[in-house]
Formats: C-alpha cells, sequence, structure tokens
C-alpha cells in the first residue's frame, strides 16, 4: 500500500556536470525513469536554469544548474516521470530568455543551445533516441493474454480428455451461487460428504477480492518502476491509489452477507459481537506488530514505530461496519408489500445506518473544511512544501495532518508521497484518523452492494440495473465535487486524504467492477474467477505474508539491470505470481486462514 523504498535522490537533479569550450565526451549512466539534458550556452552571460513538474500543483521554481557563458556546457539528470517546465533566466538583466514544457524519454539525450540572433533564443535537439518505456508493459500484457487464453482453453481440451469429475478438480467453479458469502473454506459442495447439496460461494466476491489483491501485491512490489502503478504524488489517481478502496468496499459487502449468515443460523447477538470483537483486534495486532516493522528497519524502539497502518485501518472499519449491521440490519427481508418507497426499500428499511453514517460525513467535511490549523489556511487540502506558491509549507494534509501529528507525533508514516516532488518536510500518514471516516462510508457503499443482492436475489436484471444506477450516481457527484480535473475541484480526488471525492469515484468503479464479475461468474458462468479467486480466499495470509516476506528471495533480488524497466517489470510480475501459486496451493490443500 505505501512504496517499498523511498529514493533518496530529489525529483530532478541527480548530477551536474559542466565542461567548457566544447561538447561533452560522455555522459553519467542513466538509470532507470532518468535522460540527459545539455545545456549550451553560445551567450555572453551566465543563464540560471530553473524547473517544476506539471504534476506539481503550482510549485515554486526550483533551480537546477547553472550555465556559464561564452560556450560553456552543462549536464543534468533529470526525471523523465512527468511532464517538466524549464525556465531559463539570465541573472544579470534579471529577465527571463525561454520557458518551455516538455516530456523526456527515458535513456534520452537531449542538447539545448541558447543563443542570440535579434534576442535570445532556446532551441532542443535529440542526441538520442530514447528508449520505448511501454516496450516492457507490452511484452508482459501479451505474455499474459497467452498464459490466460491456455487456462481458458484448457478445460475444454480436458473434458474431450477425462471424464467431468476432473474437470472439476481442474476448474472448481458453478453458476449457482448462495448469498451467505461468509468467510468460510471455498467449495463448501465438494467438502462434506453429506447427501443434501449446499450452494457454492458468491463467485464475483471471492474474485473481486482476490483482483484487488493480486493488484495491490503488484503495486506493493513496486509495479515495474511505472509511475503510474504507483501512488499519485497527491491529487489525482493512479493504480495503486484504487486497490484498497476496492478492498475495503468488498469488506462492506462481505459484512452484510456473512452476518446475514450467521443470523439465520441462530446466532445470538452477544456472540456476533465477540466475534466481531475477536477478528477485529487480531486485525489491529497483526497490522501494528507484524506489517509495521520489518527486521530490515533495524531494532526496535517505540520512538518511530508507525501506529496507524492499513490493517489497522481495515480492522476498524471492519468493527465499525459490522456493528453497523448487527444493531441495525434486517435478520429477515420484510415480505414485499407496496409501498411507495418500494424501489428503494434497500435503503429506506436501513434509515438508521445511512443517518449515521451521514452523521460521520457531516463530522469530516466539519473538521476538514472548518478546523482551524496553526499557520495554515482553514479547509487547506494541500500536500505544503514547495506547492501552492511555497505559502504553507508546514500545512501538509491540513486538518488530517495536523490531526495526526498531534495524536502520533513521531509515531506515523514518515515517507508520504508528496516528500520527492512536493519537497514537505513534515510526516503524513494515508492511513491517519480522519481518512478511516471516509474509509467507513466506502466500506458502507460496499455494504449497500450487499443488501442489493439479498434483497433482489434470483432477480439478476434488477441487481445489475441497481449496481449501474448507483456507479452513475456516485460517478457524476464525484465529477461535480473534482470538476472532472486534477487539482482544480472543490474537493480534489486524493487518496492520502480519502478525500469525499475519492470515496465517490472509488464507489462507482467499485459497483461497476463488482457488477462485471457478477454477470460473468454468477450469471453466466463463463468464468470460474481463476486465478484471482485463490487469493481472494486466502486474502489475510496473502497480505500478511506479502509485506513480510516481499524483501527477500525468491520475491525480489538485487536488480543488475537498472537501466530501464525490463528486469523491475519482471521482479513485480515474479513476486505477484508466485503469491497467486501460493494461494492455488493452498486452496488445493483445503487451508485457508481464519480470524
Amino acid at each position: 500500500m505505501e512504496p517499498r523504498t523511498l529514493q533518496a535522490s530529489l525529483t530532478l537533479l541527480i548530477l551536474v556536470t559542466s565542461s567548457y569550450g566544447g561538447h561533452l565526451t560522455s555522459g553519467p549512466t542513466l538509470k532507470m525513469d532518468q535522460a540527459l539534458l545539455i545545456f549550451h550556452n553560445q551567450l555572453a552571460e551566465e543563464v540560471q536554469v530553473f524547473y517544476t513538474s506539471d504534476h506539481c500543483y503550482k510549485c515554486l521554481y526550483q533551480h537546477l544548474v547553472t550555465v556559464k557563458p561564452n560556450n560553456n556546457n552543462a549536464s543534468v539528470v533529470i526525471s523523465t516521470k512527468f511532464t517538466l517546465t524549464m525556465q531559463l533566466d539570465s541573472q544579470s538583466r534579471n529577465v527571463t530568455l525561454c520557458r518551455w514544457s516538455q516530456t523526456y524519454g527515458e535513456g534520452g539525450h537531449y542538447s539545448v543551445w541558447i543563443q542570440m540572433s535579434e534576442s535570445a533564443s532556446c532551441t532542443d535537439a535529440v542526441d538520442k533516441i530514447p528508449n520505448d518505456v511501454y516496450l516492457p508493459l507490452l511484452v508482459a500484457a501479451l505474455l499474459l493474454g497467452v498464459i490466460a487464453l491456455l487456462f481458458a482453453v484448457a478445460p475444454y481440451i480436458f473434458q474431450r480428455r477425462c471424464p467431468s469429475e476432473c474437470t472439476k478438480s481442474i476448474c472448481c467453479q458453478g453458476s449457482q451461487y448462495s448469498v451467505d458469502n461468509d468467510e468460510a473454506q471455498a467449495c463448501e459442495a465438494e467438502e462434506e460428504n453429506t447427501t443434501k447439496a449446499k450452494p457454492t460461494r458468491l463467485l464475483s466476491l471471492d474474485t473481486f477480492r482476490g483482483f484487488s489483491l493480486t493488484v495491490m501485491v503488484f503495486v506493493n512490489y513496486s509495479g515495474g518502476g511505472y509511475w503510474f502503478f504507483q501512488h499519485a504524488p497527491w491529487n489525482g489517481l493512479t493504480l495503486g491509489d484504487i486497490v484498497m478502496p476496492w478492498f475495503v468496499f468488498i469488506i462492506g459487502t462481505s459484512v452484510v452477507l456473512a452476518l446475514r449468515s450467521m443470523q439465520r443460523k441462530g446466532v445470538s447477538r452477544l456472540q456476533l459481537l465477540r466475534k466481531i470483537t475477536w477478528r477485529t483486534v487480531v486485525l489491529l495486532m497483526l497490522g501494528f506488530c507484524f506489517c509495521n516493522y520489518s527486521p530490515r528497519d533495524g531494532p526496535l524502539s517505540w520512538s518511530w514505530l508507525r501506529i496507524p497502518g492499513v490493517l489497522q485501518r481495515l480492522g476498524f472499519t471492519y468493527f465499525v461496519l459490522s456493528l453497523l449491521q448487527t444493531f441495525w440490519g434486517h435478520e429477515e427481508i420484510p415480505l414485499r408489500v407496496h409501498h411507495w418507497w418500494n424501489p428503494v426499500q434497500d435503503v429506506v428499511l436501513y434509515w438508521p445506518q445511512w443517518l449515521i453514517i451521514v452523521l460521520l460525513e457531516t463530522l469530516w467535511l466539519c473538521i476538514t473544511l472548518l478546523l482551524p490549523v496553526p499557520n495554515c489556511p482553514t479547509g487547506y487540502l494541500g500536500a505544503g512544501g514547495i506547492g501552492d506558491d511555497g505559502l504553507y509549507p508546514n500545512c501538509t494534509g491540513g486538518a488530517a495532518g495536523y490531526i495526526d501529528r498531534w495524536m502520533f507525533g513521531d509515531n506515523m508514516y514518515r515517507y508520504p508521497t508528496c516528500k520527492e516532488l512536493y519537497r514537505s518536510t513534515q510526516p503524513f500518514d494515508p492511513e491517519g484518523v480522519l481518512g478511516t471516516i471516509n474509509s467507513v462510508v466506502i466500506g458502507f457503499l460496499g455494504m449497500q452492494a450487499g443488501k442489493i443482492i439479498i434483497f433482489y436475489r434470483g432477480i439478476n436484471v434488477h441487481i445489475l440495473c441497481r449496481f449501474l444506477v448507483w456507479a452513475v450516481i456516485l460517478g457524476i457527484s464525484a465529477a461535480i465535487l473534482s470538476k472532472c480535473t486534477r487539482d482544480g475541484g472543490f474537493i480534489p480526488v486524493n487518496k492520502n486524504l480519502w478525500s469525499l471525492s475519492f470515496v465517490l469515484c472509488m464507489g462507482s468503479v467499485s459497483f461497476l467492477l463488482l457488477g462485471g464479475m457478477y454477470y460473468v461468474t454468477d450469471i453466466k458462468g463463463w468464468w470460474g474467477g481463476q486465478p484471482f479467486i485463490y487469493p481472494g480466499m486466502n486474502s489475510i495470509f496473502v497480505y500478511v505474508g506479502h509485506t513480510l516476506l516481499g524483501f527477500y528471495f525468491p520475491f525480489s533480488w538485487e536488480m543488475r539491470f537498472q537501466e530501464s524497466h525490463w528486469e523491475q517489470l519482471f521482479q513485480s510480475l515474479w513476486g505477484t505470481a508466485l503469491w497467486v501459486l501460493i494461494a492455488y496451493l493452498l486452496y488445493r490443500k483445503k487451508f485457508f486462514l481464519k480470524i
């Protein structure tokens, strides 16, 4: 969920070399996401070069290099992740000579000639063609596509060569499902030798959970080094930002289905509370004792050990959602009598839950937008540092960051995603206190999906239509709040803050994904959810395991080829595939880690 390592270098300036009176004979060795930029100054005055990144909102220009006059050169290694805006200033005349924006390619060598004709001008040239940074992705996508095709065709081949029992052992799937998708073991119908057939689990839910977890592992294993597979610096969305909201959404759906199943079996409210409390405590301890600390961090010290965390947030979210369902849920769905509110009965019948969620969201909005923060503007949602024209360097995260720093001090995440690009100095925890409120909200949207499945079971058209309606409503609301921009909305989409627009956007996407998987797996039976269903049925084991062992062989190793994404992408895919394979082997052994 967080980056595995923090790059020690700054965003742009890695190495500066100079030469006088001629061309550079050799350049530095470039690594992944780096390019070489050479400035040739043919003026009789010294030139200062400044830069800023287009992903850094209203950031101050940062000094890059000084180019001496009279045919002198200076070279810098720059980042190729984002589009850069360069500005060349004359120090003696205090004027801007030229300014331009450009996206540079990985491994490329570029020259900028500063010349004087009628006025100073800058012309650029490509000295060395950059690498095709997307070629490793294309090759990986083709290989994964071929593997997926082989697995899709394999059951039909085996069906001709062996009886149906053999095919079932290879691909356990079915079109019938149960809405009692509690966190029990897989394929219940095959696990117990009883004469009464049991319905299989809701495949789409396990598949969605496994898909989210698989992507999460890939992202945590650096995502091949591609910036769009990692977390956004501040506002905006990348693949790394969307996987945890998916997981929280699934928790909400599972809570409704699991607790309803236990209530129908006669489990008392006190027994439910004991089970809910036990699971919550175990999740909190797993996150605090195992996922927040690694032996690579050195001797354990309470002075810096992080208190918030991913499993801590998931555990607290699960606890609140379970309490809502335990005290204000329905053991049995009332008979459908004719009322004016029948089209929204899955909302109206749970009005106490909705009231609590509305109050929680109102609390989040009031604290976020109205809480006075010392030396910061009220309602500030920025990254601080050099952003917002450098006016609020110590205001990272606004009220959310202020509350976490007041509560936890140094016991919080030390490497926020804005640290590198925005050069922020304040710690900020993406799993902080205030964001947990909106984590409960998106989990509650997942509960709504579970209620829809229960209310309209057997009427698949209604289920899919309601999923689509919810996706449209949430998507439009997110678009209004964000104004369909990265930084210019009323409330920008921001995973670090778990902003309201972020929650609504992720809720919309989650409804669409779950609805699509529900149609393909549970209605049509076209897909059994493989291979995602295997980690989906052992999610705790896979998450904790990949967190603890991710830095060790065979999941990762010290890379030798760091000039491109090839080895990094292979390592990320390899580590992810190993955990999927481990989950599959555990599935075959009928081992499912439950808490």
